[in-house]
């Protein structure tokens, strides 16, 4: 009896942590800020973002001129050091060219990093 209610209690709460995931939709309308600088095409002012989660920082966009502090930095794109630069860019990596100020609502946070996951 005590695995069945486990087992329940378990299940009311998996669509609670799916939606902490980030939603890709949501993320698109959170990455408008981004597109004045950013695209999944082509380098422009920023680098493009396709297939970014995952690759090293500073790394595989087609010749984009990155900060030394970034090139340097030794970071992965995973979801925890998104988390971080997308929160606050300059604190993440001291002398990064970025000059965005930072995304402070974490709901957006997970909602643009589930998008830029849908761009690979």
């Amino acid at each position: 009896m005590r695995h069945v209610i486990l087992g329940a209690a378990f299940a009311l709460l998996l669509p609670v942590a799916a939606q902490a995931e980030g939603d890709a939709a949501a993320g698109e309308k959170a990455f408008a800020p981004c597109k004045s600088c950013h695209n999944f095409e082509k380098n422009g002012v920023g680098p493009n973002l396709k297939g970014i989660v995952g690759e090293k920082a500073g790394e595989g966009r087609d010749g984009y001129a990155f900060s030394a502090a970034l090139k340097n930095s030794g970071i992965t794109w995973d979801e925890a050091n998104l988390k971080e630069w997308l929160a606050d860019p300059k604190k993440k990596v001291p002398g990064t060219k970025m000059v965005f100020p930072g995304i402070k609502d974490e709901k957006k946070v997970d909602d643009i990093i589930a998008y830029l996951k849908s761009k690979t």
